[in-house]
């Protein structure tokens, strides 16, 4: 595909639908793009702030581990402009909140502290900067206590933060010892900062009696919502949480904004006063969790041919002090281990490792990426034992059908559409003929190797924790025709709003102008989910279709009494309704309506159809439905530095029937590029006394403008609806499109291993940076000289 041909897709992509602006399919613009760009969209820190708002600094450990001997906070409380200086003795109700059932998390520490950069007091005062000033003031005297931070001294202490789990189909040892070629290694896998543009934050105003209203930037308002109001000692109808937006999240608003919506609520009702905290940038990625980094072991038995024959992997994860969300993160890595590929015989098991580190937490993909990046390494390392392509390895080891669509927690695939994606894409991106040409290339080049790769990702849909699948919605149409819409999704930038009220504009045959966005509030919607698991478009926008349908079900038996025609002549046409011969305006049929006491307003509810999970036999249905894609990456390599380029990438990816093709469009783009960041420039570092040294910009590198590649072509699998019936036969999109990336850390490892002339498998681990890109370029040559002589 030629270079710029990105651009006219995405023209071809905003084309708007013909019979109403802003229905389902058409690229309607995301509600609050043009608020992003001109800075008019606001946030929690752009509201005016209320009469006599309180400012919140938290004091952080600044050891790994050790005993409280003495918190001498009294300087802290004479600090100028302080009012209150919070500890653990302070909270009224439940110190805690653990998302689990653990309650392995207080909100402020009490005996112990686990790493550094854990809360153990707060400070309000009536400035920010006041508060920040009195918080160096604190006198903690500690009794240091060993402290556990890498994945050697986790393995030898044994400690984990939940219970491992194990999946397995068959007897793998016995296929393995069997296997006429056997490989065993382990692969080292960084994690990752979320780095999202706004932090974290909360803002928390008292109501009367035990009533407090909280702002919080979260992708889980009903969690904040039950966090506070055990911390107060209150029932939850006391709470109330709002959510308008989000500056980004990806996972780690899901659970980490816990800690900043109970301490602002904790210091508005103490104080009376509003309160609000938000911490700068080094506070916010000392205190909150990353991406879960992983240590890899594997053992793979295959033939002569490439078919891969047993599997065993065991992926120990670097968790942190408390479970979080460990478990099912590391759950869904096994899930996805597998990837798009067949294993007969297979056993994988979890190992989440308890450390003295920040507790890691959701991120994009939520575990299911490091699976993959497991599976893919088994996948090159046969390729590389027989000298093949690892994409014929890849295309040889599909699902498919003849008894080859089990997956290791047994269930079935039944949506395989991985080979015709592959296939499409080999063609469309010219594949072969640009290996040989890149092979050509790197035979006379003597510094810069170039290097591709084709990698697919097979993504599970829905909450593997069942009771998640659900959603709720409230629709009201007042006389004038216009639509209130509220459901428990939360918008964090990647279209939800947008795409949920495209689906009510459709239900109806209004264009989308008269519908109108609100903020998502546990006092209108209760019991939401989390806004994760790419499940927010499936499951809220059935929801709001639901509202709908209940709606429009009443006003159909309305018009079929008031204008006596049978119900099947009244129909919702574009702007209009047609009740038998007659076409009435909408907004003059819903007043009609309103005269004759018609309910005008519905809630909806809506639950994932066929999903089950036994995690004790590691069998069931986790996943309603699957989604596909792939991506072929190219890159360019200097041998004498490490340094490189992505210099092209051409992906294709399945999302169903897209409710808004831009949208999706946008979201391919953004997560491909953040996947990138994960396996190539974003490192974490914690030193040896357990402090997080790459913990600001200057030292965190996420990928900027020219990091993007070069050529940049992105394309939607067309005619291609989801099989299930989900909204509008659409796919999720939020997460799978990270997992593409995989296939730039494969295309550096192709270019890696030309150094050798592809004699072994370079087992490049991420992120591949320009420094650990050296260090394998240099051991291959190492090693090959070795066996040259």
């Amino acid at each position: 595909m030629p270079e710029g041909a990105e651009t006219i897709k995405r023209a071809e992509a905003i084309k708007t639908a013909e019979s109403i602006a802003g229905g389902v399919r058409s690229s309607w613009r995301h509600d609050s793009g043009h608020k992003h760009v001109s800075g008019a969209a606001s946030y929690i820190d752009d509201l005016p702030a209320p009469q006599g708002l309180l400012h919140i600094c938290l004091g952080l450990s600044t050891i790994a581990h050790g005993r409280i001997r003495k918190l001498d906070l009294e300087t802290v409380g004479r600090a100028e402009g302080v009012v209150l200086v919070m500890t653990a003795a302070d909270v009224p109700g439940e110190n805690d909140i653990s998302p689990t059932h653990r309650h392995d998390e207080p909100i402020l520490a009490e005996e112990t502290v686990q790493y550094v950069g854990q809360p153990v007091f707060a400070v309000a005062a009536e400035t920010r900067e006041q508060a920040r000033l009195a918080v160096r003031l604190a006198q903690i005297d500690y009794e240091p206590l060993p402290a556990v931070l890498s994945f050697a001294e986790a393995r030898e202490g044994g400690a984990l933060v939940t219970e491992p789990m194990t999946l397995a189909r068959g007897d793998a040892a016995a296929a393995l010892r069997d296997a006429p070629r056997r490989i065993t290694g382990r692969m080292a896998l960084g994690g990752q900062e979320h780095f999202y543009l706004e932090s974290q934050i909360a803002m928390a105003i008292p109501g009367e009696d035990d009533e407090v209203r909280v702002l919080s930037s979260t992708q889980h308002p009903t969690e904040i919502q039950t966090m506070v109001a055990g911390a107060l000692g209150v029932p939850a109808n006391a709470v109330t949480t709002e959510v308008r937006r989000m500056g980004g999240a990806f996972g780690g608003k899901e659970t980490q904004g816990n800690l900043f919506a109970v301490v602002a609520a904790l210091v508005a009702k103490k104080t009376g006063r509003a309160a609000k905290v938000r911490p700068d940038r080094d506070d916010d990625m000392a205190i909150t969790g990353k991406r879960h980094d992983f240590e890899i072991d594997y053992a793979v038995g295959f033939d002569d041919a490439g078919r891969i024959l047993a599997v065993e992997m065991t992926y120990a994860a670097r968790c942190g002090w408390s479970a979080d969300l460990s478990g099912p993160v590391t759950d869904r890595t096994l899930f996805h281990a597998d990837n798009c590929y067949y294993f007969p015989d297979v056993r994988l098991t979890s190992e989440p490792l308890k450390t003295n580190t920040c507790s890691h937490t959701a991120f994009r993909g939520f575990g299911g990426p490091q699976g993959m990046i497991g599976g893919e390494r088994v996948i090159e390392e046969v390729a590389f034992a027989l000298g093949k392509d690892p994409l014929e390895i890849r295309k040889l080891n599909l699902y498919g059908p003849d008894g080859r669509d089990m997956t290791p927690y047994h269930q079935q695939v039944e949506d395989n559409i991985a080979p015709e994606i592959i296939e499409k894409l080999e063609a469309d991106s010219g594949y072969q003929s640009r290996r040989k040409e890149i092979r050509a290339f790197n035979e006379t080049s003597l510094v810069i190797k170039r290097g591709i790769a084709l990698t697919p990702v097979k993504f599970g849909i829905s909450f593997t924790l069942t009771a998640y699948n659900q959603a709720g919605a409230l629709v009201h149409i007042y006389r004038d025709g216009s639509i209130h819409l509220n459901h428990g999704g939360t918008e964090m930038g990647q279209g939800l709003y947008t795409k949920v009220a495209q689906v009510v504009a459709e239900a109806f045959q209004v264009d989308i102008d008269r519908v109108r966005i609100t903020a998502t509030s546990t006092g209108k919607v209760p019991n939401t989910s989390a806004t994760a698991a790419s499940s927010g478009s499936d499951i809220n926008g059935m929801a709001a279709l639901a509202a709908c349908n209940t709606i429009k079900a009443r006003l159909v038996d309305f018009a079929a009494e008031n204008w006596e025609v049978p119900e099947e002549q009244v129909a919702f046409l574009p702007g209009a309704v047609r009740v038998g011969n007659q076409k009435i305006a909408f907004a003059d049929f819903v007043n009609a309506a309103y005269l004759a006491r018609v309910s005008l307003s519905s809630t909806g509810f809506y639950k994932t159809p066929k999903i089950h999970w036994d995690r004790a036999a590691g069998r069931g249905r986790p996943f309603y439905y699957f989604s596909y894609g792939a991506a072929v990456s190219e890159v360019a390599v200097d041998t004498l530095t490490g340094e490189y380029r992505v210099t092209r990438v051409d992906i294709l990816h399945d999302v169903g029937e897209s409710l808004n093709p831009a949208l999706d469009l946008g979201q391919i783009e953004g997560g491909f590029v953040q996947g990138m960041g994960w396996l190539t420039t974003e490192e974490l570092w914690w030193d040896d006394a357990g402090r997080l040294r790459t913990h600001a910009p200057s030292t965190y590198k996420i990928p900027a403008c020219g990091d993007r590649p070069h050529v940049f072509n992105v394309d939607l699998l067309k005619d291609s609806p989801n099989r299930e019936e989900t909204i509008f036969r659409s796919k999720a999109v939020g997460e799978p499109p990270l997992m593409l990336a995989i296939s730039v850390l494969h295309a550096l490892s192709d270019a890696v291993a030309s150094v050798a002339d592809h004699r072994t498998c370079p087992r490049l681990d991420a992120p591949a940076t320009p420094e650990r890109v050296l260090m394998t370029i240099e051991r291959l040559r190492a090693e090959a000289a070795g066996d040259d002589a």
